[in-house]
Formats: C-alpha cells, sequence, structure tokens
C-alpha cells in the first residue's frame, strides 16, 4: 500500500498519483464562467467578427475589444452561476449548466439558431419525435467533448466549506464584484463595446448561458401568466349575412409548415415543385411576408386580428383568434393537426391529433405523413351549416427534410439524408427540400381534388406557410432568427386560394379580378379579414381594407362586410 503524504496545502493529497483540489464556490464558478466563454460561446464569436465592430479584425485596438468582451462575458456567466448555484448545489447545477450549454453551442454553431424567448418557447414545445431527429452523432460528440468532460473534471473538485457567515460575506462581495468587473471591462472599450450591443442587439442571444436562461425564465414568467387568466373575447358580435337559400359551405385552411416562396414552382421556381397545382390552377399570391419566423410566432399572429403591423406578443396571445369569432357567428370549426398543436389558436374548440395516428398507409414509428389529415374530410361536405376545417401539416419541418415524403416523391436526387446538415451538400438539401415541396404540392392537389368531387357544394381552400426556411445561405439553416434580421428566405412565404365553381357563382367573383389582386404584396395580416369577408361574416373587428376577396365581390355584400 503506497503511504499518502498531506502537503502544506489543504484539500490536497499526495501519493495516489491523484489529486483533488480545494477550492471555493464562487471560485469554481469562475473558472467555469470562463470555461464557457471560451468554448461554448463560438457562435457569439464568430457573430461579433462578423459584426465588423472589430475593424479590420487585427491590431490592438481590435485585442482590446475582444479581450473586453471576454471579460464581461465572463463576468456575466460568473453573475449567473453564483446566483444560481451554492454549497451543495454547486457541482448538480454547473453540472446541467455545462452540458445545456454545450448542447446550445452545438446547435447555435450548427443551425445558426439564435436562443431568444420565442426559439426557446419553440424548444420547450417540440415533441419527443422532433427531438429525435435532432439528436445526431456529431451533437453527441460535442456535448461529450464540451459539456461531459468538464463536468467529470469538475467533480473532482472538492468544495471548500465555510461557517454561514463567513460564506453570506463572500457571496455578497461576489455579488457586487461581478458587475462591478463587467462594468469596468465594458468601459475599456466604450466606444466599441456600445456600437456592437446597439446595432447588433440581437447577438446578446447568442452569449451562452445567459442567452437560454433568461429566455427560459421569460417564457416561464409569460406563460405562468397566461395560464391564470381567460382569453379576451373578440368579435362576439359576429354573425353571418348571407343570401336565401345558399347551400352549406366547407372551407378548408391549410396552415402549411417551412414552405418557402423561393422553390415554388408557382412563384416561378427554376424547378417544378408544384405541378399538380399548377395543372389545377389556383389564385396563386406571389408576395407574401409571413408575421414570423418561427411557428411560436407566425400561427398565432395570421388568426389574430392584430397581426404583424400592429404587432403585441402578449395581445395576440391573451385574445381569442379567428376560430372563435367564426364560433361566435355560428360557423363550426376543426383544427386537425400533424403537429405539435394549434398554440392557443383553437383553445375550447373541436381538436383532433394525428401526430401519433395508427394508419398503416401514413403512419409508421417516426410518425404521419401529411395525407392522414384528409382521412374523413369529404364526409364533412355532406354535414348541415357552415364549416371551417384547419388541417396543420408537418409539410417541410426540417431537418429531416428525407422524412417528409414517401419514397415515390424523391424526384430530385441525391438528396440529403442526414439530420446534420452540415455533412450534406447544399445540392443534396435542397434536393431532400423539394421532394418534401413535391408531397405538399400532392397533399393540397388532393385535397382540392376531394372539394371538388362534389360540384354542387360550395367550397374553398387556403393554403398559407407559417414562415420560410434557410437552406445553407449565408450559412444559416432551419428557422427562427430574429424578425428583425431574419432572412427573406425565412419570411416570403407561398399562399394559394382555390374556390369552387358553385362559390365563385353564388358570391359573384370575378376570378379574374382574384387573380389580378393577387401579383399585389399581401401577408399573414390578410388572413383573418379575408376569411371573415369569404364567409359573410360582419363583424366590428374586421377591416375590408385587408380582405383579399372584397375588391372582387359584389358592391352590396362588400358593403354589408364594411358595415
Amino acid at each position: 500500500m503506497s503511504a499518502v503524504v498531506h502537503d502544506a496545502l489543504p484539500g490536497r493529497r499526495i501519493g495516489t498519483g491523484w489529486t483533488r483540489p480545494e477550492l471555493g464556490s464562487e471560485t469554481v464558478a469562475l473558472l467555469v464562467a470562463a470555461y464557457l466563454a471560451l468554448a461554448c460561446n463560438g457562435a457569439f464569436w464568430s457573430a461579433v467578427e462578423a459584426s465588423g465592430s472589430l475593424g479590420a479584425g487585427a491590431g490592438a485596438g481590435a485585442a482590446i475589444t475582444v479581450a473586453s468582451l471576454f471579460v464581461m462575458l465572463t463576468a456575466a456567466n460568473w453573475l449567473l452561476l453564483c446566483l444560481l448555484s451554492g454549497g451543495r448545489t454547486t457541482k448538480p447545477v454547473l453540472t446541467v449548466l455545462l452540458i445545456v450549454s454545450a448542447m446550445a453551442a452545438y446547435y447555435m454553431r450548427a443551425y445558426t439558431v439564435y436562443l431568444d424567448p420565442d426559439m426557446v418557447r419553440t424548444i420547450l414545445h417540440t415533441d419527443g419525435k422532433e427531438s429525435r431527429e435532432l439528436i445526431a452523432p456529431g451533437m453527441v460528440a460535442s456535448v461529450l467533448t464540451f459539456g461531459v468532460l468538464p463536468a467529470l473534471a469538475l467533480w473532482r473538485v472538492r468544495i471548500r466549506r465555510r461557517p454561514p457567515g463567513r460564506a453570506l460575506l463572500i457571496r455578497g462581495a461576489v455579488l457586487i464584484a461581478a458587475p462591478a468587473l463587467l462594468a469596468a471591462a465594458a468601459l475599456v472599450s466604450f466606444q466599441d463595446v456600445a456600437a456592437l450591443l446597439r446595432n447588433h442587439r440581437e447577438i446578446r442571444h447568442l452569449a451562452t448561458p445567459g442567452n437560454y436562461l433568461v429566455s427560459l425564465a421569460r417564457v416561464l414568467a409569460e406563460d405562468g401568466t397566461a395560464k391564470n387568466r381567460s382569453r379576451e373575447p373578440v368579435g362576439t358580435d359576429a354573425h353571418v349575412v348571407a343570401a336565401a337559400q345558399r347551400p352549406p359551405r366547407l372551407l378548408v385552411i391549410v396552415v402549411g409548415e417551412t414552405a418557402r416562396a423561393q422553390n415554388w414552382g408557382l412563384d416561378g421556381y427554376a424547378r417544378q415543385t408544384t405541378p399538380e397545382l399548377a395543372r389545377i390552377a389556383p389564385i396563386n399570391y406571389g408576395e407574401v411576408t409571413s408575421c414570423g419566423s418561427s411557428t411560436e410566432v407566425s400561427l398565432p399572429c395570421m388568426f389574430s386580428p392584430y397581426g404583424r403591423r400592429d404587432y403585441d406578443k402578449d395581445r395576440i396571445r391573451r385574445s381569442e383568434s379567428l376560430l372563435h369569432v367564426l364560433d361566435h357567428a355560428g360557423i363550426a370549426t376543426l383544427w386537425r393537426d400533424n403537429q405539435t398543436g394549434c398554440k392557443g389558436v383553437c383553445d375550447g374548440l373541436p381538436f383532433e391529433s394525428y401526430e401519433h395516428a395508427d394508419d398503416p398507409a401514413f403512419c409508421d414509428a417516426e410518425g404521419c405523413r401529411d395525407e392522414v389529415l384528409l382521412q374523413g374530410l369529404e364526409r364533412r361536405l355532406d354535414r348541415p351549416g357552415d364549416q371551417v376545417v384547419v388541417l396543420h401539416p408537418i409539410g417541410n419541418h426540417g431537418p429531416s427534410y428525407y422524412r417528409r415524403y414517401p419514397a415515390g416523391f424523391e424526384r430530385y436526387t441525391p438528396a440529403c439524408r442526414d439530420a446534420e446538415l452540415g455533412h450534406c451538400s447544399r445540392e443534396e438539401i435542397v434536393n431532400a427540400y423539394d421532394n418534401a415541396l413535391l408531397y405538399t404540392d400532392h397533399v393540397l392537389a388532393r385535397t382540392i381534388g376531394l372539394l371538388a368531387a362534389r360540384p354542387d357544394r360550395q367550397s374553398a381552400l387556403i393554403y398559407v406557410s407559417d414562415h420560410g426556411e434557410s437552406l445553407g445561405e449565408n450559412g444559416l439553416y432551419l428557422h427562427g432568427v430574429p424578425y428583425a434580421i431574419a432572412p427573406r428566405t425565412q419570411t416570403h412565404v407561398p399562399m394559394i386560394a382555390w374556390l369552387s365553381p358553385a362559390w365563385l357563382a353564388q358570391d359573384g367573383l370575378d376570378a379574374a379580378c382574384l387573380r389580378e389582386r393577387a401579383r399585389q404584396p399581401a401577408s399573414h395580416d390578410n388572413l383573418f379579414h379575408s376569411v371573415l369577408g369569404l364567409l359573410d361574416v360582419v363583424t366590428s373587428v374586421y377591416d375590408a381594407r385587408l380582405d383579399l376577396f372584397t375588391g372582387c365581390r359584389r358592391p352590396a355584400l362588400a358593403n354589408a362586410g364594411a358595415g
């Protein structure tokens, strides 16, 4: 047995070939804070360099600015870690933060994700199926290297125990010193740092772990408040003004997922990704802007009377939606979902989830393809009264675009079959994405076919995507970039409308007029009012100026709607 010799330094043992240093919890937090600033903030440092705030990127001035930012980031992390951990909780809390930060760093680096509140809310609402698609070998290796290994080293450290009074005094001193250090570092390069944070405010959503911790706190606070209050009524005066003896109507609204207009065949894309729709020739809106760059933002917004023009996230989330207004007017609604829910849009109204349906024709262990949403749809044509059915497909949800379509739709090859998009060429990524659009085209054409099979009934379909997608342009992938800096690929979305001949005739709608109107710019803001106008719903929240159909309707109905 080898002897164990205690040296003059407390907490260190020599003679067995291993060492367990003893450190105060504040010192451990500082070391972890510095490590996170260096190892888990690659996206932050890349954004700083790309911002141009460092001038030519070399020289003493740039070096001083980088040093100032490093000290600021370390000081901010130190403050956060000391607020979240201490004493016996130091190791468990810091271990979780190391691992989560390594995961965050990987996704920010791989997909240029900004962890703002909207993105964190999206992550929290992601189901197991979508989460599994994101667990790639590269992510596992990154978490092991930058999260698990440092955490193992952390557990080799012994946390020094102090008397309660002394521990409280030291902790208080650190909570004063950390902000002071942050302020001092900012003053050293005040002009450059101030310009960076003023001109590139979104960069704060790349600073780990503060980005996801602060965003998580905001999301939990907002969602907690929302649960404790009822939705504010909207359009309670809604009623239908319709011609006598008019047959019942069925309007299908398809809320597309992650389809971008740049790859939409009807919008002039080099590839014909919408061949079946091209034969049907619906009304195609070529210049449509989304309300957000993520489903969590766009979905509530497009069904709201307030929209992007008067954007107020809290107001939208606490108010009733278009579907509630239709319900007030006596129009039956149904939400059919192949995703993670309606984001509050259909709260309290009929809802059907097909995400984990047991349908051998369209479903497997990975989930269901979007045609499952059409099961039994034609039977709704026989029901009395006006109806609105919303279909929420999984569409082109990434990064596993190749899972969104059956093998028969793999027209463009080779297609990327890897959730780590960085492992594929841009051509392979675009091929997989375009194949998924081909399947969306098929689902929409089949839906229209079901409606058109009953020429005696009035039916219509509106399709609009919730947001677009980046496919590697400028190093960006997926979506969710803060709206103020989101590229056009994430906010320019396809939209179509199809109305049965019976509907056009009954309403006196001029198809040529509608097609001409479709050449003008539109946005998600138009959906709420266009649906109300199309269904002859009169309410104080209706705005005829935002109705895409009003200029092509009979004057009598247009005037009634405006009232």
